[in-house]
């Protein structure tokens, strides 16, 4: 009798740590996704005025840092965006809002424009890569 409650015990324990472990890794990998978005790039800080001033998240804007304005991800976004023309990329944190020109998805500080090559340009077909919770 004791036996078996020993063996009924142990695999309950076996069970439950499967379960735990199950609900661990989908707590750390299952929650967020990796997206991906593709558009059109600008940059802003170079001569525009906006260097200095604050973003819509209360910070100062610093055309010096890897920073970014996208329309509608959280503030604190960590996004990788890739330069489909030469295939450079840069990883910007996102802190303000914006563009407002109808076909961008996203402008870059003039730092993160260098980066990736496209300030001569302007603007770059870029894609965005991210994950979102």
């Amino acid at each position: 009798m004791k036996n078996s409650f020993r063996l009924n015990n142990s695999r309950w324990c076996v069970t439950i740590n499967v379960w735990l472990v199950i609900a661990i890794v989908f707590t750390l990998t299952g929650c967020s996704r990796k997206i991906t978005e593709s558009g059109m790039a600008s940059f802003y800080g170079a001569g525009d005025g906006y260097h200095g001033r604050k973003t819509a998240n209360g910070e100062t804007f610093n055309k010096n840092k890897l920073t970014a304005a996208h329309k509608t991800l959280p503030f604190g976004t960590v996004v990788k965006v890739k330069n489909l023309s030469n295939g450079q990329t840069v990883k910007v944190r996102i802190n303000d809002r914006g563009p407002f020109v109808r076909g961008r998805i996203i402008d870059l500080s003039e730092k993160a424009a260098k980066k990736i090559n496209m300030r001569q340009q302007g603007v770059a077909e870029v894609t965005l890569k991210y994950r979102k919770k």
